[in-house]
């Protein structure tokens, strides 16, 4: 059971709400400034007064950076001696904790103003900011950096960390024919055809992120192995076509609403046999082992909101598995939090 906070602890948090985006930046501007990385280099602590020095930085713009930081837990004072915290060093050495910056700092922050349109519409009105697509999808590959840096090492570091266990499950069955659906760059799909020389693959998405995968398999030489299909899997008028031993959706399905979830999966069940195998990889955000994986997944889903589409988030564990299961689709093994990472695997058949 949670403490029930005091009146004045209950103000607090929610001047932590109200204020929150000012001591983001902040936070933002004295590691991009290299103030924080200078604290940290100094274990034992260093004198304020060296900082703006060494900085070349003013007096103005370091102590009002340290006042905050302090606030915040980022750095430690004492008299004149600041030195970083435990948060402050998970802030700036914590690779997570960078990406999540990055993106939240160069994809999202400008277009968040427009999270009450968003919801209002079910459509991404900060999305304007990057460019003029009807979702992110579709202006991936010409997003403005660092929106585009930030995005795809967001998207990565997310899913990564997932495969080389997820190969291991995957191709316990010796597959030969994989769909890789939503393939997005390549990655997963070049990392199959290393993985098994006897497999080949062929990525499903729209032309804008098929283009960028052929560059990337033509770079590794794979375009022997790996086919592409360019298809919009929200009209239901283009079908998957049959002959898979193995779909593949990896972190796919949160990209849509649950009614377009539903279409894509139909749309998978009519391309699938009963011996077909349906892979879905997903960080379900109620299935983390720490509450910070959990914190994270839940704001994605508002980045969701805003930035990609309007109308889709991270799910539940059950919510997906109800949505196979209406779709035709049995769960016959579950793999959860597969490897280092944040991921479960949802292992499927068609239903009899």
């Amino acid at each position: 059971m949670k403490k029930e906070l005091s009146a004045i602890e209950a103000k607090f948090e929610a001047q932590k709400i109200a204020f929150g985006p000012m001591y983001f930046q902040a936070m933002v501007a004295m590691r991009d400034l290299g103030v924080l990385e200078y604290i940290s280099s100094h274990r034992k602590g260093v004198e304020i007064a060296s900082i703006i020095r060494d900085m070349d930085l003013s007096e103005y713009t370091i102590t009002l950076l340290i006042e905050s930081a302090e606030v915040l837990g980022v750095v430690e004072v004492e008299g004149t001696i600041v030195r970083i915290s435990k948060i402050g060093f998970f802030f700036l050495k914590d690779e997570m904790t960078r990406v999540n910056t990055n993106f939240m700092n160069d994809v999202c922050y400008l277009g968040a103003k427009e999270m009450t349109e968003s919801f209002k519409t079910e459509k991404p009105a900060g999305l304007k900011v990057l460019g003029d697509w009807p979702t992110i999808y579709q202006g991936l590959s010409k997003l403005p950096e660092p929106a585009k840096k930030s995005w795809f090492e967001f998207d990565h570091y997310y899913s990564d960390n997932a495969f080389p266990e997820a190969l291991k499950i995957v191709f316990k069955k010796k597959h030969r024919n994989l769909y890789d659906v939503g393939g997005n760059t390549g990655k997963w799909s070049i990392a199959c055809a290393e993985f098994d020389p006897q497999v080949h693959v062929t990525i499903h998405d729209l032309p804008v992120q098929v283009a960028v995968a052929k560059q990337n398999v033509q770079e590794k030489d794979l375009s022997d192995r790996i086919s592409f299909r360019e298809i919009d899997l929200l009209d239901s008028a283009q079908k998957i076509a049959p002959g898979a031993d193995a779909i593949w959706m990896s972190q796919f399905l949160d990209c849509f609403s649950k009614e377009q979830i539903l279409t894509i999966l139909r749309n998978a069940h009519q391309a699938s046999t009963a011996d077909t195998t349906l892979y879905i990889l997903e960080p379900f955000f109620d299935n983390q082992n720490f509450p910070a994986a959990q914190y994270s997944l839940v704001a994605t889903s508002l980045y969701f909101t805003i930035m990609a589409n309007g109308n889709s988030k991270m799910y539940r564990l059950n919510d997906m598995k109800e949505l196979l299961d209406t779709a035709g689709f049995e769960v016959v093994e579950t793999y959860p939090l597969i490897g280092d990472s944040y991921h479960t695997i949802l292992e499927c058949k068609i239903k009899h």
